[in-house]
């Protein structure tokens, strides 16, 4: 047997059953690995976003594949299309009705900034609405830029504060 070197710090009989860590990174993780999106297909880009959800690209192996289609279940907003002023209404209640901690991810250039449509009904950008944490870029956006995207956002949860707040001193009354 192997002769080890004892500190305060160390115990071998404890090695390997536990470990430290911060509750926010725990969170975090979880969230950042079952993050449940809701689609919002207005375009073109919808087909692309229904790709990424099959046996080729697979999703799945980020932990995104429950697509819900109840704003109540998700916490991932995907608008992939042209967003026109009509359809900007929906898209803000449905926002308002996702639970937090909730991102919003625009897919495509028609959802980022209008795309090539620069007429009075269209949207020029889904940030004018909502809080978008992620634009992904083309048209239509291929899968791997999908995929890139939703990975990006899933390092944005990571680096979240999700206790921020959450404890609160009791107001004192007199």
């Amino acid at each position: 047997m192997p002769d080890v070197q004892k500190s305060a710090d160390f115990d071998p009989r404890h090695e390997g059953n536990f470990f430290t860590t911060k509750a926010d990174a725990i969170i975090n993780w979880v969230r950042a690995n079952s993050c449940w999106p809701q689609p919002m297909g207005l375009a073109c880009c919808a087909i692309e976003l229904m790709a990424v959800g099959g046996s080729r690209f697979d999703i799945a192996r980020f932990g995104m594949e429950v697509m819900r289609f109840s704003p109540r279940q998700s916490d991932c907003l995907l608008v992939a299309g042209t967003v026109t002023y009509k359809q900007a209404e929906v898209v803000r209640r449905i926002y308002d009705q996702m639970p937090a901690p909730k991102w919003v991810v625009a897919m495509g250039a028609c959802a980022s900034t209008g795309g090539m449509y620069r007429s009075y009904p269209v949207l020029q950008g889904l940030d004018r609405i909502v809080p978008v944490d992620i634009y992904i870029s083309g048209c239509a956006t291929r899968p791997e830029a999908l995929i890139d995207g939703m990975m990006a956002l899933q390092d944005k949860i990571r680096e979240t504060k999700s206790l921020r707040g959450l404890w609160k001193p009791d107001p004192v009354t007199v």
